[in-house]
């Protein structure tokens, strides 16, 4: 009688377990608000197909993201983090000392990050140099660094518009303001005179002012557009792709002369753009319906191609051989060895 109730004790608990497995039947998707917009279409072209259920897309920003999937492996955790820049060292270590392990980084295209206002307000031609003395916490004076003195574009330069600095933001979470900073902050303040010999280099250059005139505007950039339509003075940050989808409401500011465009950012004539991943566990593959089929989706010659239909959405599509070197990466499942 005993043996009978053990194994019927064991029969349960693999039952248990063999549901907990199935438990979820849809992908879910954490990330970036600059890859969502994508992800959200390849979704729905997935769901589309009849074969497998919609994935679940959220919107969390790139950091967000990472720390949801790197939490742990299983159903209670997201499949897949989007990012608006590359996973760093120490997200990798996170995600292993929570047993993600096996992880497969696709690069899914390029966005540029666009400094951009209403169409009503004024037209703008900025430097890095010009972005870093209106946002940084410290700059250069007299030899010394003093928290940042302007108020007006103007003060910092005479050709700007005599408009106070207002900029709203992603906050320190999204892999926007990660690339901001890199990729405008640092390079502006690399041009600086003597900024090096106070320290102001690399990841010193970061630092974002926090006395008003930079605002943190979340995640949501659609928030950020209906605050830049009432307040035309203002500027907003965010990716082209965000631009080309409200091109009827806001225009985006050239950087060193060059235009935010399709075709300035594609053969890198516009200086701030920055390519976009996926993060897929490779653990969840055969557990969670339709996982490489999505992924495989996403980097198709249909989707991802410089005909497909993410070009609608503003994606910039990756060069032909590099597509075809992440659609290898899908068919073979194979992780990420290091950065």
């Amino acid at each position: 009688m005993k043996l009978r109730l053990t194994l019927a004790a064991v029969a349960v608990a693999l039952a248990a377990q063999a549901g907990a497995a199935q438990a979820r039947d849809q992908i879910r998707v954490v990330g970036s608000s600059t890859v969502f917009p994508f992800a959200t279409t390849v979704a729905e072209n997935l769901g589309r197909g009849g074969q497998f259920k919609t994935p679940v897309v959220e919107s969390t920003g790139t950091g967000g993201g990472l720390k949801l999937f790197c939490a742990g492996v299983g159903t209670a955790h997201p499949d897949i983090a989007n990012a608006s820049r590359r996973i760093k060292q120490s997200e990798i270590d996170d995600c292993a000392k929570n047993g993600v392990a096996q992880i497969l980084e696709l690069k899914v295209g390029f966005d540029g990050i666009v400094l951009s206002n209403a169409k009503s307000g004024p037209a703008a031609n900025f430097t890095t140099e010009q972005i870093f003395l209106a946002l940084a916490k410290e700059i250069p004076q007299d030899g010394k660094l003093v928290p940042n003195p302007y108020t007006s574009w103007n003060q910092i330069d005479a050709s700007l518009p005599n408009e106070p600095i207002e900029v709203l933001g992603p906050p320190p979470t999204s892999g926007t303001r990660d690339a901001f900073v890199e990729l405008v902050m640092e390079s502006g303040c690399k041009t600086l005179a003597g900024a090096k010999d106070l320290g102001l280099e690399g990841k010193t250059c970061h630092a974002i002012r926090e006395d008003g005139k930079y605002v943190e505007a979340g995640e949501n950039d659609n928030l950020i557009v209906q605050k830049l339509e009432a307040n035309p003075k203002a500027f907003g940050i965010f990716g082209y792709s965000f631009l080309e989808q409200n091109m009827d409401k806001l225009q985006g500011a050239s950087i060193a002369g060059e235009q935010p465009t399709f075709e300035n950012i594609a053969d890198g004539k516009y200086p701030v753009s920055r390519s976009m991943f996926v993060y897929a566990k490779l653990a969840h593959v055969g557990t969670i319906p339709g996982l490489q089929e999505y992924l495989a989706e996403f980097v198709s010659e249909k989707a991802g191609g410089e005909e497909g239909y993410l070009l609608d959405k503003g994606l910039i599509p990756l060069p032909e051989d590099v597509l075809k070197g992440e659609q290898d990466k899908v068919a073979k499942l194979t992780p990420l060895a290091g950065l």
